[in-house]
């Protein structure tokens, strides 16, 4: 009887480990695009009709629904894994960890390595491997793999991560997220316009803690039986370039509608599983896909709990300057939220923050976070 005092006694006292981001860094490219650097531009829509509008009227339109004034591109010799590694190496620099000890580096992309001059996607060898190639990481038990997941990948790959940790399987992994959509981006289409580059990235680590803390909670979604196609590639709406190379493509109706009914109530369900009060979360971090979408979403899941007051500063925004860069935003977004980019507003310890996205497949997912 004894003896069995004493294991439930060690059970009770026995720590948890828990996902804890430890360190974060980013790569934002030098090149700046402005919206009046599209003013040349000839644009149609997809029934390669040119558009009946100046293209001064169609920038400006452009401009009061997604929020976005300017973009940041490539240099001509760069390509995607140049400036996921350089996210990489801030953030294993910034967590102060031997690179030798990752367990796994995982990379979110949707395009892989597309030249400038070749749009054909390069994905051989994966992103990953020659992000790990480029950190000169010798460790062969050290796992790279990408994932292909639309805009919500890097938040999938602190999913993953998490599950590696809580498996024991792993104690430190390295989550970047990293896209170049100005190479995927259609000269003639007004959605082209809304595409950056960019590249975010973190080191989570196992952490032992009697209350929770890192990642608390998560929850993603997948559609894909009318969704599937709200994004796609497709060829070109110029009549100069229809039929040749293959561009990005989206349904913007589709996609608002989509995100507007779905991530809100996604965010709710994963708040009640980490039984949390929308009044505890301190940021909302959600994927700069359109300034007029994402206050949308945030409205209505302030609705949801019966609440027409929203906090001030809740929901960080980069969207205006750096455009949507993907996999790469909401990274991004945390790293200049750690480095008090965003003044005043550095989450201290105890406070929660939720990263939420919305991408191709259709694609969704949330996770909830709490400062050790």
């Amino acid at each position: 009887m004894q003896n069995f005092k004493l294991i439930i006694l060690n059970m009770a006292m026995r720590k948890n480990i828990y996902s804890v981001i430890t360190g974060s860094g980013r790569c934002i490219p030098e090149k700046i695009k402005r919206n009046e650097d599209f003013l040349g531009n000839d644009f149609y829509d997809a029934s390669i009709t040119q558009i009946d509008k100046t293209n001064e009227e169609i920038i400006q339109k452009f401009s009061e629904i997604t929020g976005i004034k300017e973009r940041r591109y490539l240099e001509d010799n760069q390509v995607n894994s140049d400036i996921g590694f350089l996210a990489g190496l801030a953030a294993i620099k910034d967590a102060g960890i031997n690179k030798e000890e990752l367990d796994y580096i995982i990379v979110a992309h949707n395009f892989g390595d597309i030249k400038i001059n070749n749009p054909q996607i390069d994905t051989i060898p994966s992103i990953s491997s020659k992000i790990k190639n480029k950190l000169a990481v010798q460790n062969s038990d050290t796992v790279a793999y990408d994932i292909l997941f639309g805009c919500p990948g890097w938040i999938q790959g602190i999913i993953q991560s998490n599950y590696y940790i809580k498996s024991g399987d792993a104690k430190k992994v390295l989550v970047i997220g990293t896209d170049a959509l100005s190479r995927v981006s259609d000269p003639n289409d007004r959605d082209g316009m809304i595409y950056s580059d960019g590249a975010g990235a973190v080191v989570i680590e196992g952490r032992e803690s009697e209350q929770p803390i890192g990642v608390i909670s998560h929850k993603t979604k997948s559609d894909a039986l009318d969704e599937a196609y709200y994004m796609w590639m497709g060829p070109s709406y110029g009549p100069k370039n229809s039929g040749k190379d293959l561009y990005l493509k989206m349904n913007g109706r589709k996609v608002f509608e989509y995100a507007m009914k779905k991530v809100p109530q996604l965010v709710k369900d994963t708040l009640e599983k980490a039984e949390l009060p929308i009044e505890e979360v301190k940021k909302v971090l959600i994927h700069q896909a359109n300034e007029k979408m994402d206050y949308g979403m945030l409205q209505r899941l302030f609705k949801l709990y019966g609440k027409k007051d929203i906090p001030a500063h809740i929901m960080p925004m980069t969207i205006a300057e750096l455009g949507n860069n993907s996999v790469a935003t909401v990274p991004v977004l945390y790293n200049l939220l750690m480095e008090g980019h965003f003044e005043g507003e550095k989450p201290k310890s105890g406070e929660h923050i939720i990263f939420v996205s919305v991408g191709a497949g259709m694609n969704i997912n949330c996770v909830v976070y709490k400062f050790p």
